[in-house]
């Protein structure tokens, strides 16, 4: 069935895109979990967003290195001279021993250029950035957790679907059977109602194995294996909300909350400082510092000590001229502003546009939806009345074949209604950052 490949290659793509690490330990019993404790489950355990944290730390880090730059740093140093018993020999027979001698200095500096002023709002801008791309993948995990939590009730809802068709035709199978062998009916009527059962225990062990691939697919984002059952504790139809679906599509979209245009804003204000960074090349840098000394001789007679035990300085430099090499910086730097502006004007344009195909495939999904629905319900009800009429002879066997058959496809369209609608409205609750 379409359905149950779809679903199975869904499983497949939440497991290989999400790369989740399993822990070690394993439980015994039944798990229950609604939707929000899944949801909330994989947040605390899935590596991505852990190395997403990471990042957030390590930009901090990043901005508070660029802090440490504007404050003082304190340098000591330390030496032990010793010239082996030399002397200085003067004239009329003076000499000045070389006794040994330590050292012990401390500088204390202070550096100031405009570069550093930019690199502390471009390290802000830059952890700003790493919040943003956090919380878009927590939106995306809680996205993706739902999507497979609605598949596993819509592979339930199929394996019940189909259960019910499988107990309806084994009935149907086991009366004309019986009508067989005491020869009111042909044998191929039989055959065909034995192949029509054997499809569907087929289509049935077929949706049980994607079910359990499913279910690993949630155990593997959750980060927690489980070894024993898992019972999902929210409806299927609190998923499925049509008014709430609706509402969805008449809501305006504000972009600005949107994360995507949000880091694009923010990429557009890091250029802005890349602007200004060029420009820092013509400030100049202003050093200030102080110094400390102090020499001891080691001996019985002092040595001469020229070292003065305090020093202070300042110490201005400027790069006057540099064969215009600072300006074509300054100049790259602008062109590079302008296409980010461009990027982000036609990233706002494709958010829009995105924002009307979205609402128009929810839409969509619904009127499918509406759909789909009256049709199980007039396929069930012909699937029903052919069925009773068989039993007395009034349908052939061909008629209940077609008819179950008809009923097959009407269930399938009607799940894949229900996952359309879903689809499309987690793609639009993931725009909209709902």
């Amino acid at each position: 069935m379409r359905i149950i490949k779809q679903l199975v290659l869904l499983s497949g793509v939440v497991s290989l895109s999400l790369g989740l690490g399993a822990q070690n330990s394993s439980q015994e019993g039944t798990m229950q979990l609604s939707l929000e404790q899944a949801q909330q489950i994989a947040l605390e355990h899935n590596y991505t967003l852990q190395n997403a944290s990471l990042d957030v730390r390590k930009a901090e880090l990043a901005r508070w290195e660029s802090i440490a730059s504007l404050l003082p740093t304190v340098a000591a140093s330390f030496d032990y001279q010793n010239m082996c018993g030399y002397k200085m020999e003067f004239m009329q027979g003076i000499s000045i021993p070389m006794n040994p001698s330590g050292s012990l200095g401390i500088t204390t500096s202070l550096g100031y250029n405009g570069a550093q002023f930019v690199a502390l709002v471009m390290s802000r801008i830059s952890q700003e950035m790493a919040d943003l791309t956090l919380q878009q993948n927590e939106q995306t995990l809680g996205s993706q957790v739902k999507n497979i939590y609605t598949s596993i009730l819509v592979m339930e809802r199929t394996v019940t679907l189909l259960d019910s068709n499988l107990a309806n035709m084994e009935r149907l199978e086991r009366s004309t059977q019986e009508t067989v062998r005491v020869g009111a009916a042909e044998q191929t009527d039989a055959d065909k109602l034995s192949v029509q059962v054997a499809t569907l225990r087929n289509s049935i062990n077929s949706a049980r194995r994607s079910l359990q691939m499913l279910y690993n697919s949630l155990s593997l984002q959750l980060g927690v294996p489980f070894d024993g059952k898992v019972e999902l504790t929210t409806p299927l139809n609190q998923l499925v909300s049509i008014d709430d679906a609706g509402a969805l599509v008449s809501e305006n979209f504000d972009i600005n909350r949107n994360y995507n245009y949000q880091l694009l804003k923010k990429s557009e204000e890091l250029s802005q400082q890349q602007i200004m960074m060029a420009w820092m090349n013509y400030s100049p840098t202003v050093a200030i510092f102080h110094q400390y000394s102090s020499k001891t001789y080691f001996g019985k007679e002092a040595g001469m000590n020229m070292t003065p035990p305090n020093m202070v300085g300042v110490q201005l430099s400027w790069n006057i001229f540099q064969s215009g090499s600072r300006m074509a910086k300054v100049r790259e730097a602008k062109i590079d502003h302008e296409k980010t502006l461009n990027s982000q004007q036609q990233a706002v344009d494709a958010l829009k546009v995105q924002h009307k195909q979205l609402c128009y495939n929810l839409v969509t999904a619904l009127d499918d939806y509406r759909i789909q629905d009256a049709n199980l319900e007039v396929s069930q009800r012909v699937f029903n009345n052919t069925a009773e009429k068989y039993k007395y002879g009034r349908a052939s066997s061909l008629e209940v074949t077609n008819a179950s058959t008809e009923l097959l496809s009407a269930q399938s369209n009607y799940i894949q209604a229900v996952m359309s609608v879903i689809q499309a409205q987690i793609e639009l609750e993931e725009l909209l950052n709902k």
